[in-house]
């Protein structure tokens, strides 16, 4: 297909949001600019580029409304957890766990891991900064050891693959017909898994030796420093403890792990019947509301209508603050797909051009044929997407990327997509983004986010190399 002037134009679009994000700042407003440049080039009015503007968003909604629904949800039922007091009693087990700096080390990695496949990391981590790090350190594990336990197996290997979730997979497919968000997910599952491994078992070993006896001492000399970036204020969650909480901290985790245990034997077995695309999430998601009502029965049965409410409110809120900035940019990525671009512009699906797929296409002669250039390519490009500070906004990009390139080298484009998006993520997540949502881990241990940073780097970007050459090899 001839190129034309708009293909250019979202060509120099891409370029510029990229660019920007290397300049660490927002990519909303060249999102929005150049999507009504190449709708207006398209199209060749002028009014209805401005039409495709608010069209663009509108699609991006429509399509991505299902995860800010599923990230409203499990943080309602988070408020609804600490409301009732179970969150104290959730991690009591763990803290009679921690007797020395290398054990708390890794519960820090196993609690983080598992409560931010449901809640994500950025709800979960005001939880476990606040009563399992004093633990830790206590326990003889340096501030600098709990900070990065937690950003690497939170921010990094959980939030990687959203297994539970899958608001990622379905983002990275959402801008492809060729790639399903089933497949991103169990692929970008295990990639994460060898890039946390790798990466946390570096960062372990190359801070071992800030690892201290137990003592008491540990805890005031770090209750009395200062050197945090952030001041956590206290969450404004009524806390009403009573008879149930030990009930629903044992049970809503229970629950969760019967699910979660379904979902991975379903994934990767016949033992039980498979789930389709989205029914994980909408099983979680169903699950999680009807928790929200039956704390709040057990919990003040009066002010149940009004509570529920209030936790749901609360929870779109913080989908909206975590999210909100996505849509924008999804929307100007949506055009590069020809049938989402088709609704956008108003035209025929069928006759209206894939801008980024023909770009690719027309520069195919000048990408090497190697698989390997090619998946470290995306790997690259998925870190510099996640310059960001969200580590989200570009998946659809990425997937978009990844069907058009797959094609010239014979690779499933679910491996590329998974590769471009577990590196798009561990970076712009909150392992290598001093303004990320790490900065609250920062905050909680009493240490500079610039640290952290710097004492992460080695160990994620050694755990992506492995990974994406594991899924060079074996896929």
């Amino acid at each position: 297909m001839e190129l034309t002037l708009a293909h250019w134009l979202y060509l120099v679009g891409t370029l510029l949001v990229i660019l920007t994000m290397l300049f660490r700042q927002n990519v909303v407003v060249p999102a929005l600019v150049m999507s009504f440049f190449i709708a207006w080039s398209f199209t060749g009015s002028f009014l209805e580029g401005i039409q495709s503007i608010f069209n663009a968003n509108l699609t991006a909604a429509t399509e991505l409304f299902n995860i800010f629904l599923i990230i409203a949800i499990m943080t309602s039922l988070l408020r609804s957890i600490k409301s009732i007091g179970a969150d104290t009693q959730m991690v009591q087990p763990f803290q009679k766990v921690m007797k020395n700096g290398t054990l708390s080390y890794w519960v820090l990695v196993v609690v983080t891991y598992f409560l931010s496949l449901f809640f994500w990391p950025a709800p979960a981590v005001p939880l476990i900064g606040a009563l399992l790090i004093p633990v830790a350190i206590q326990a003889g594990l340096s501030p600098i050891g709990a900070a990065l336990a937690i950003s690497l197996a939170g921010h990094g290997m959980a939030l990687s693959s959203d297994f539970i979730l899958k608001v990622a997979p379905e983002l990275t497919a959402s801008s492809s017909k060729a790639i399903e968000a089933s497949a991103v997910g169990e692929q970008t599952l295990i990639l994460s898994l060898i890039a946390g491994a790798v990466s946390l078992s570096l960062a372990y070993w190359m801070n071992r030796k800030t690892i201290r006896p137990p003592a008491k001492e540990n805890l005031t000399e770090w209750e009395n420093s200062g050197d945090g970036d952030l001041d956590i204020s206290a969450d404004d969650t009524e806390v009403k403890t009573g008879k149930y909480s030990p009930v629903f901290a044992f049970l809503v985790p229970f629950i969760f792990l019967i699910i979660v245990t379904y979902v991975v034997i379903a994934t990767f077995s016949d033992l039980v019947p498979a789930i389709e695309d989205g029914a994980g999430s909408s099983l979680v998601g169903g699950t999680a509301l009807l928790l929200v009502i039956i704390m709040s029965l057990f919990r003040d049965y009066k002010q149940t209508l009004q509570e529920v409410s209030d936790h749901i409110v609360q929870g779109f809120v913080f989908a909206f603050k975590v999210m909100g900035l996505v849509i924008p940019v999804a929307a100007f990525f949506f055009i590069g797909s020809g049938e989402l671009a088709g609704q956008i512009f108003g035209t025929d699906p069928d006759k209206t051009p894939s801008f980024l797929f023909d770009l690719v296409q027309a520069g195919q002669t000048f990408i090497p044929n190697n698989a390997f250039f090619t998946g470290f390519g995306v790997l690259l490009l998925g870190m510099i997407s996640g310059l960001d500070g969200s580590g989200f906004s570009a998946l659809p990009l990425i997937g978009s990327l990844s069907e058009a390139l797959a094609a010239t080298v014979g690779m499933d484009p679910a491996t590329l997509a998974s590769i471009g998006q577990v590196g798009a993520i561990w970076v712009g997540g909150g392992t290598l983004v001093a303004w990320s949502p790490i900065i609250a881990i920062a905050g909680f241990a009493k240490i500079s986010v610039i640290d952290l940073v710097r004492k992460s780097f080695i160990p994620v970007v050694l755990g992506l190399i492995v990974a994406t050459i594991f899924a060079l090899i074996f896929w």
